[in-house]
């Protein structure tokens, strides 16, 4: 399959991969009809999906079933009047319905709008007004259908309420049920064009609404990156990315870049994560591939890994926060993998990559994917050299980049806040090192400058977060008139030092800060606190802690 859209598929080095790696886009590219059905017409019983749940169910899906099941979904959407251009939002959590609904609003080119489970009535009514959805498919969770309930006088918009799972409520239909009705399925005489919108996600910023990211029918091809030459994927992979499908990591790590290399996909439908469950699903179904924040598997290796058996494991990934070395080490001491990190956001596909013929430097993002014109600059706009601090940009001008989104849904004013002169500001600082690998620092409205220094955020998180009393940390800028800023720490302890609260141990912490990193760095003021302000999708409120001071 890699082959129809490569001319070269392998790969020995960056500069190999830089020159040669081209991707050809045939014209109206539709994921549910060029992978999904080409996969089911050349090898109908290659297992796509492996879905589990901790109720103990397991049902493997081929992909001549994810073509049938896809196919009952679009005529399903069709009888209901859902059509080209038409918003529907998913709230599925990791249900296998999730991945029959996408294939089948890009299979009627309608937009695939992945939300979480964590909406409130409040989130709702935003969504559903900002971006006129016309159905809402749900899990059939009491909390969550109340919640979508409650928006519906406040949702003029939303005509369809459908639910997945057992317990329907008066005015919601039964997604089983239409799709055991549906009529035998017609694909649309035209359903897209590359440049149609396929799918929005509303990502969560740390300050004002959430913004709506929005992605054209061509953005599944940017992560035969992802899925090939991060995750390192061939036909034979069973690949495990811990997501939920509200999240931009699900298409990420459980869909696109996957299916498109023939890999399948494993899926634990969970509650609530325990570390050792995992180790024992890559025992017990020898998963081959890992994916996760770096937060996962600092919770596995606390537990004993010497009692899995986890030789099937062959490749380990990372992104999402700073990879803390000892995290890094520890795994690799238990398991013989060195984890590779990457790097992106919800408006691109992975743009900093540790490649698989790289040597990872734990820490490290890795290096700029060729697939994106990428730049570090300073403030004036000039390139920065090695070690000095800029701005993660993307130039478009020689060439759009696979994968780049399209804007902001109905928000020009903000698209060119961030995408002028053929340049995406991403807002994220880093800095390169000698060998061309970049480091991240964090926003350019948290980077911290004191006495002169400029002092990411996220480097200070990480030292601070090996300290055994530290759970969750935050680290801010305060105002002062002698260095201009000075670095504040607000930290969640652990259960273990809750009562050891006080002026000792931010003294210990402090020195500790000054052994593992840069001693200017170290954090001057330290709050301890129960729990942090977070946006819904888990991001640190720095600003809301910053309102504070």
């Amino acid at each position: 399959m890699l082959e129809k859209f490569l001319k070269q598929t392998h790969f020995t080095s960056t500069q190999d991969f830089k020159e040669n790696f081209h991707v050809e886009i045939p014209e109206n590219f539709n994921f549910g009809y060029d992978i999904v059905d080409e996969w089911a017409k050349i090898n109908p019983e290659k297992r796509a999906m492996c879905w589990v749940n901790d109720q103990g169910e397991h049902i493997d899906f081929t992909f001549k079933e994810i073509k049938d099941e896809s196919d009952k979904a679009a005529s399903y959407f069709q009888s209901l009047g859902i059509g080209k251009g038409d918003m529907v939002m998913l709230i599925l959590k990791r249900r296998y319905e999730f991945w029959f609904s996408i294939i089948a609003l890009h299979k009627i080119g309608a937009v695939a709008i992945p939300a979480t489970h964590l909406l409130t009535k409040k989130d709702i009514v935003y969504r559903n007004n900002a971006a006129d959805i016309k159905a809402i498919v749900c899990v059939a969770d009491k909390e969550i259908m109340q919640h979508v309930d409650d928006a519906m006088n406040e949702s003029p918009s939303v005509k369809h309420r459908i639910a997945c799972g057992e317990g329907l409520r008066e005015g919601w239909l039964s997604f089983k049920e239409g799709l055991d009705n549906a009529k035998p399925f017609i694909r649309p005489e035209r359903v897209n064009s590359n440049e149609d919108i396929s799918l929005l996600y509303f990502t969560s910023g740390t300050t004002g609404d959430p913004k709506m990211v929005i992605h054209n029918f061509t953005y599944p091809l940017g992560h035969i990156v992802t899925a090939k030459y991060w995750h390192n994927l061939n036909e034979d992979s069973l690949h495990l990315t811990v997501a939920d499908t509200g999240w931009g990591k699900a298409v990420w790590g459980k869909l696109y870049g996957q299916w498109i290399v023939g890999a399948c996909v494993m899926v634990y439908d969970h509650e609530k994560f325990h570390p050792a469950t995992m180790l024992e699903l890559i025992q017990d179904y020898k998963i081959t591939s890992f994916c996760a924040p770096p937060t996962i598997y600092r919770f596995m290796i606390r537990e004993d890994m010497s009692l899995y058996d986890l030789s099937s494991l062959k490749y380990a990934t990372t992104a999402g926060e700073a990879l803390n070395p000892s995290v890094y080490e520890a795994f690799y001491k238990a398991t013989g993998i060195k984890m590779m990190e990457a790097f992106g956001q919800t408006e691109t596909t992975p743009t900093i990559v540790t490649f698989p013929w790289m040597d990872p430097k734990p820490g490290a993002m890795g290096v700029p994917n060729p697939a994106y014109d990428m730049s570090l600059i300073a403030a004036d706009g000039h390139p920065v050299e090695d070690g000095e601090v800029g701005e993660v940009v993307l130039k478009t001008d020689r060439w759009k980049p696979l994968g780049l989104f399209m804007g902001y849904y109905k928000d020009e004013n903000l698209t060119k806040q961030v995408y002028k002169d053929n340049i995406y500001h991403t807002g994220d600082m880093a800095w390169r090192d000698e060998d061309g690998y970049y480091w991240f620092v964090g926003r350019i409205d948290d980077v911290i400058k004191s006495s002169g220094y400029r002092i990411g955020p996220f480097e200070v998180e990480s030292a601070l977060m090996t300290h055994p009393a530290v759970v969750e940390c935050a680290i801010t800028g305060v105002p002062d008139d002698i260095r201009g800023q000075v670095v504040k720490a607000t930290i969640v302890l652990s259960q273990n030092y809750k009562d050891k609260a006080d002026d000792h141990l931010k003294h210990e912490i402090q020195n500790h800060v000054k052994k593992v990193t840069a001693p200017y760095k170290y954090p001057r003021i330290i709050e301890f606190v129960d729990e942090l302000p977070k946006t819904i999708s888990g991001k640190i409120k720095r600003a809301e802690i910053r309102k504070q001071h």
